[in-house]
Order: C-alpha cells, then structure tokens, then sequence
C-alpha cells in the first residue's frame, strides 16, 4: 500500500495534467475563437490529459516499481506531448497549410493525425512487449471477456434505444429507419475496429484517469455510488473549454454546459457500473469509442463535423436529464453499487 502522502502527491499531479492544462488551453481556446479559427485540434488533445496525467504521477512516485509499464507510459505522454504542441500551433500558425489531392488542409492538423494513428501502433506494440505482469498490474490487462462483451451490447441496446426514442418523439422515426437501412451506415460501422485501433489514444486517454484513477480514490472518499456522481459532474465540468468555444457558441456555453454534466453524470454511472462489474478498462473505452463516433452515424452525416457548433436550447434539457436517467442512471441501484464500499480495493490503484 503507498502512503498517503505519495498518494496525494499522485493525486496533486494528476490534477495538474488532467485539469491544470485543459483549462490553461481553454484560454488558447478562448483567444483563437475570437480570431474566428478552427478549434477541432483541441477536442483530441484534451481527451489524453487525464491518462498522461496518471501516468506522469506514477512515474514521478513509482520510479522503482518493476511492474510499471515504463516505456508503454513514456511513449503515451510523448504523444500527447506532440498533439499538444501542434493543438497550440494550430492557434499561433493558423496560415501553414498543405496543398494535398483532396484539397487543402492544416499543416498542424495533418501532424496531428499522424501523431495520433502512429502513436496509437507504437503504444499498442509497447503495450503488448510490457508483458502481461505489468499490465494487470497497472490496470491495462483484457479481462472478463465474456461480461465485457456483455456490457458493450448492453451498452448499444440503450444508445439506439435512446436515439429511437428520440427520433419518435420528435415525429422522424422514418430517418432513423432510413439510417439504419442505409448502406453507408454499415460501411461506416464496420470501418470502426480499424478506426479504433488507430485512435484508441484518445478514449484510453480519459477512460484511464476517470474510471481506472479517480473512480476508485472518489468511491473509497465518498462511497460508491456518491463517489460515482461527484466523478460525473467532475468530468463533466472538465469539459467546460469545449463546450464553450467547440461543441456550441460562448452565448450557449450555460446549456451546453449543463447538458453536459447531465450526460457525464448518467454515463458515468454507467460507465462506472461496467468498470466495476468487468474490473476491464478496456470495455470502457470501447464503449466510450463508440458512443462518440456512433454520433456521425446517427446524425446522417457520417462526418465528425457534426459535433462542432451545435445548436443547443434549454428545452432539451429536462428531455436529456429524464431519458438518460432512465436509460443509464438507473444503473446507479445495479448490484455493483450495493456492494460494501470495502470491496473498491480489489480494483483500487491506492491499494496496489
């Protein structure tokens, strides 16, 4: 067991990284939308602090432990080290663009697209040489496959349930069946393993700080299902520099904002379920993987694009809280969370 002092020294560190650097590029974020430019790069970026910031902790406080995926952790934070500094450059040197046969393109962003696939090959080739000591170690071993494979189809029952549901209420049952239907929708879906496996950086990136590190440490503090709730409006309020300035306008920051912590909150709680049932960070951020890139799915587009500047309204907001409390925070009264809070250690980093 590591002292408390360690510990909080770890916990001090994480917070620096996860919270500290997304917010200090929330004011780039701020100053490149009053010049009008493309924020995408910083949506990406900002999804891998939290795990860089876990990482750097651990190798800060753990220097000697032989069990540490060293250099699968080094490789990880230098990727981020990269995306970040090309996020930043996107602001500062908005003007370098590529001539491609596709048209033009950002310099910056083109960098970052291949910091991010290769990244994602280096760290899958430094995961696996880490041996699988190391990775149960450290919470990076698949586990419990058949829950875990479960919990996925669990989880895509609820999202287009949720999406169908919406789609009724609002009197447009007929354009979800005609996504479903279409042949570019099942195109797309099964491009997502290739997808996944050439950006699983960026999902990994958060699910290993919010689920793996704070999850457990919150859970021990405030019990597990009040630990689960303070880490979804945590996460939530994480998410402030993009709901300002990426998803929506300034003006509608507030409702996005909210709307935000409501999602986080109820997939927290699922998402918290399902690492604690499956004790498998891997089946989280599949599950994350797909609810986010399900989003060009649904939306008929097929294209990322359509999750910038979303035009959003107060009179989303109760509909929002009332079916994805339904759908995913119900999850909250699931077995896992009826469970004595001492059973966290069997998954607690503070307890390895």
């Amino acid at each position: 067991m590591m002292n408390s002092k360690t510990n909080k020294k770890q916990l001090i560190i994480f917070l620096i990284v996860a919270y500290g650097v997304t917010y200090l590029m929330g004011l780039l974020m701020w100053y490149g939308n009053t010049k009008q430019l493309d924020l995408s790069a910083f949506a990406n970026t900002q999804m891998m602090y939290p795990a860089a910031g876990v990482m750097l902790a651990y190798l800060l406080t753990r220097r000697d432990d032989l069990n540490l995926p060293k250099w699968f952790y080094r490789v990880f934070i230098l990727i981020t080290v990269l995306m970040l500094i090309s996020t930043i450059m996107t602001v500062f040197q908005p003007e370098k663009i590529l001539e491609t046969a596709g048209g033009n393109i950002s310099f910056w962003l083109m960098a970052m697209q291949i910091f991010m696939m290769g990244g994602s090959i280096l760290c899958w080739i430094f995961l696996l040489a880490a041996g699988k000591k190391r990775r149960a170690a450290y919470g990076l071993k698949w586990q419990n496959w058949k829950t875990s494979l479960l919990c996925i189809v669990l989880f895509l029952i609820l999202y287009f349930l949720r999406v169908g549901i919406s789609f009724t209420a609002s009197g447009q049952l007929e354009i979800f069946t005609s996504i479903l239907t279409s042949p570019d929708t099942w195109i797309y879906i099964a491009s997502m393993p290739i997808s996944f496996l050439l950006a699983f950086v960026a999902f990994f990136g958060e699910e290993y700080g919010w689920r793996y590190y704070l999850q457990p440490i919150l859970q021990k503090r405030f019990g597990l299902r009040y630990g689960v709730l303070i880490l979804g409006v945590v996460w939530g309020l994480w998410h402030l520099p993009v709901d300002l300035f990426f998803y929506t306008s300034p003006e509608q920051g507030l409702i996005m904002l909210i709307s935000q912590i409501i999602t986080c909150v109820t997939y927290g709680i699922f998402f918290g379920y399902v690492y604690m049932r499956t004790n498998n960070i891997w089946t989280v951020v599949i599950i994350h993987f797909l609810n986010n890139n399900l989003i060009p799915v649904i939306s008929g587009t097929y294209s990322a694009d359509v999750i910038q500047n979303q035009a959003v309204s107060w009179s989303q907001i109760p509909w929002a809280l009332v079916l994805n409390g339904l759908l995913f925070g119900l999850f909250l009264f699931a077995r896992p969370f009826r469970k004595k809070n001492d059973d966290i250690c069997s998954f607690s980093v503070s307890e390895r």
